[in-house]
């Protein structure tokens, strides 16, 4: 296990260990702030432009030492992980592991201070000053910085430690014998935490749409609930951002405002089932003004094009695809 925690600490040198993500109504795909153990990514350019108006420092790879001893010290982690698991000595089983934890600690408090610093010492001359407001970001999870909202979590890298710390626990509690009398043989165990950390890590990757909840569930155009599981649908971004709409007319319209935004998902409700949403792109449509949706787009889709040319002959209309309904 101590080979796998190797492993993936050595890949977290290579994708971005955190990311901090920015959500306003001007931006509706967002803005993201990725952090790798030696570079900043992401829209760093426009976040610098809107720090400058509210006084906070620009962001630049160069201004931060860490970003140049990092790697290095992931890289002695990882090598110090793979010769304890060579040399399987108990002594230095442990000491790889509390060096691991404390090596945690450090960077997360460095990480904070680093936070701290660059929401609190503003420009008194900037051009746009709230008394009395500070914009540090949170360490972990959500808060508001004026009319943002600031997400900071782990990302591939930062799961990845978590990743290799874990390991090294098990790998610790097994040489102490803690859980191998669980198994018969430890490789038994070995196999059961790998097949839990590659479900888990594959777990993370988003797939499908997000369900809508009915009556809960606003339309990211018109503000209205959503309350009818026939004629809404959903987009999703191409940095997972998820909008919903009540009517097609409300989607195809949010679409044209916001036309320089790529949407990797586009999901449509099946008007013959209850809130089931389908790939749009696949969908055959008819629209007919009896259908009376929400919007007044009056815009059913189908899953099979044999259930949707039976309603269109019933009305005397044509039976519409997606590429169609875009030219509309």
């Amino acid at each position: 296990m101590l080979f796998v925690a190797s492993i993936a600490l050595l890949i977290s040198i290579f994708v971005p260990i955190w990311r901090i993500e920015l959500d306003a109504p001007q931006y509706p795909e967002g803005l993201i702030m990725l952090i790798y153990a030696n570079d900043i990514a992401g829209d760093v350019e426009i976040i610098n432009g809107l720090n400058h108006y509210i006084g906070m420092q620009t962001l630049h790879a160069e201004n931060f030492l860490e970003f140049t001893i990092l790697p290095y010290i992931i890289g002695a982690y990882a090598l110090l992980m793979l010769v304890a698991g060579i040399v399987g000595r108990k002594k230095l089983l442990y000491f790889a592991f509390w060096a691991f934890v404390v090596f945690g600690i450090v960077a997360m408090a460095d990480f904070w201070r680093w936070e701290y610093n660059y929401g609190h010492n503003l420009d008194p001359h900037a051009a746009i000053i709230v008394p009395g407001m500070s914009y540090q970001p949170p360490l972990i999870g959500y808060k508001v910085l004026l009319n943002f909202g600031a997400y900071s979590i782990p990302d591939m890298g930062g799961w990845l430690f978590v990743a290799a710390g874990i390991f090294c626990l098990f790998a610790l509690l097994l040489e102490k014998k803690i859980i191998a009398k669980l198994f018969k043989k430890r490789s038994s165990l070995s196999a059961v935490l790998l097949m839990g950390l590659f479900i888990g890590l594959s777990s993370c990757a988003p797939s499908g749409p997000e369900p809508i909840v009915l009556h809960k569930d606003k339309c990211s155009f018109c503000e209205m609930k959503i309350s009818d599981g026939k004629f809404g649908a959903e987009l999703i971004t191409t940095k997972g951002r998820v909008y919903k709409f009540d009517d097609l007319f409300c989607m195809k319209n949010y679409q044209k405002e916001n036309n320089k935004t790529i949407f990797n998902g586009i999901y449509i409700h099946n008007f013959e089932a209850n809130n089931e949403l389908m790939e749009a792109n696949g969908a055959f449509f008819v629209t007919h003004a009896e259908l009376k949706s929400p919007m007044g787009g009056n815009t059913a889709a189908f899953k099979s094009k044999k259930a949707a040319q039976i309603y269109a002959d019933k009305h005397a209309v044509p039976v519409t695809t997606w590429a169609e309904q875009l030219e509309k």
